[in-house]
């Protein structure tokens, strides 16, 4: 089903993701302990948000103008530096907190040309009909290392320590260089061919940047569903801000981790099903139903406090997030030139983050300055809406999920009406 050495590349970033979430579960502890100080995450994840939205625009012509597998594995290798710099630093002794927020700044330069270089790969390697079972596949590697990592992280930073944790994910980067190095794609060329829009001589960063800009504003239905994955993205990024809040509002810690852990069950059942099936051929009607079932499963987390229904409506929100992310890509994947890919997934990629970015921003001011006060005992909204979503910690927050799930349905109806969306999807299907 798979070639051999696409799967010797996937392998090599599943290890390489789930040696990243590691360093980054233990840093988290490190971070938390040194300091104390919960707004010091939201720093890690701003220096984590910024420099791929200020970067990938540039990165995506330097994937066009260069080998896609070897920038992978230049993106990689920065990554490691800035590892082997951390562990360093521990093992002498003498890190600091500004230490951390640096590298993590850095590697997400890196990460910048990482990630859209992996996507055009996928596109280029990958016939059309299968482009459904190849993402389906990535996202079974990405749910893989999410799972599991956070609860091995913490045996090794016991066992270990911090420092011992950063050398194992520099073991598994170059896990993934290797493969990269030594793995090839006959009859592939992987850097990318002149485009029809630009002369032999190379030109300048910014007209090839343009080229890239005006490929994507010339396609209203590409335009549109971009504008559908930002929206996704920030009410995902809300969800993953605030879902800790809201059930340990009714539930216990453990409990809570329970409930996390049925949600990872829905996301490997969905990309397993995904992996195997494909998708629909016509994949527009796919993402639209399953993204109306995940808008159904994010109103039932919000219904009521309690543990049975919010983890079985996470388990559904989180299996129909291996469907919408898997066919939303293989959309992009099948309609870009391989020309442009670079530039125009760097465009996405910069414009998702943005939605991850403001989602960041929006979480504090929705939730504790706005909707928890309005389902307090006292609140404005308590004799209202507290006889549906309850009142007291958390239920203001459970009736924001409540609110993305009808935001989610009104974003269906959204792509329905668009008619260059519904045109690609009969584009698609002929295929």
């Amino acid at each position: 089903m798979f070639k051999t050495n696409f799967i010797i590349v996937w392998a090599g970033q599943v290890i390489s993701v789930f040696g990243s979430n590691l360093s980054g579960f233990a840093l988290g502890v490190w971070l938390y302990q040194r300091t104390g100080s919960a707004s010091n995450f939201a720093l890690v994840a701003l220096c984590t948000v910024l420099p791929q939205v200020l970067l990938s625009p540039l990165a995506g012509v330097w994937i066009d103008r260069h080998n896609r597998r070897w920038t992978m594995a230049l993106a990689d290798t920065g990554a490691a530096l800035c590892t082997l710099c951390l562990a360093v630093l521990f093992f002498s002794g003498h890190i600091q907190v500004w230490h951390i927020f640096l590298a993590t700044a850095i590697s997400s330069a890196f990460s910048s040309l990482q990630v859209p270089a992996y996507t055009a790969l996928v596109a280029s390697t990958t016939a059309h009909g299968q482009l459904g079972r190849v993402n389906g596949l990535l996202q079974l590697g990405r749910g893989l290392a999410d799972i599991l990592a956070p609860g091995i992280a913490g045996v090794l930073v016991v066992t270990i320590g911090v420092p011992g944790v950063l050398l194992v994910d520099l073991l598994t980067f170059c896990a993934a260089v290797l493969t990269l190095i030594f793995v090839r794609f006959p009859g592939l060329e992987e850097a990318r061919p002149p485009s029809q829009d630009e002369s032999s001589v190379k030109t300048s960063w910014w007209s090839e940047l343009q080229v890239g800009w005006r490929m994507l504003a010339a396609q209203p239905a590409l335009s549109t569903l971009l504008r559908y994955q930002v929206l996704f993205t920030f009410l995902w990024s809300l969800f993953g801000v605030l879902v800790t809040p809201m059930v340990l509002g009714f539930a216990t810690p453990d409990e809570l981790g329970a409930a996390l852990t049925v949600a990872g069950i829905g996301l490997l059942s969905g990309s397993l099903l995904m992996t195997a099936w494909g998708g629909p051929k016509r994949r527009v009607w796919g993402l639209l139903f399953f993204e109306l079932l995940s808008a159904l499963a994010f109103c039932l987390m919000g219904l009521r406090p309690s543990l049975a229904l919010v983890a079985g409506a996470a388990f559904l929100a989180h299996f129909t997030l291996a469907f919408v992310s898997s066919l939303a890509e293989a959309i992009w994947q099948g309609q870009v030139p391989h020309a442009l890919q670079g530039r125009i997934f760097a465009f996405k990629q910069t414009a998702l983050k943005l939605g991850t970015f403001c989602a960041y921003l929006a979480a504090s001011l929705l939730a504790d300055r706005f909707l928890e006060p309005l389902l307090r005992s006292d609140g404005l909204l308590a004799r209202s809406l507290g006889p549906r979503f309850g009142t007291g910690p958390g239920r203001g927050l459970a009736f924001l999920f409540f609110l993305i799930g009808l935001l989610k349905a009104a974003s269906v109806l959204w792509i329905y009406a668009a008619p260059g969306l519904r045109r690609l999807d009969s584009d698609l299907s002929r295929q």
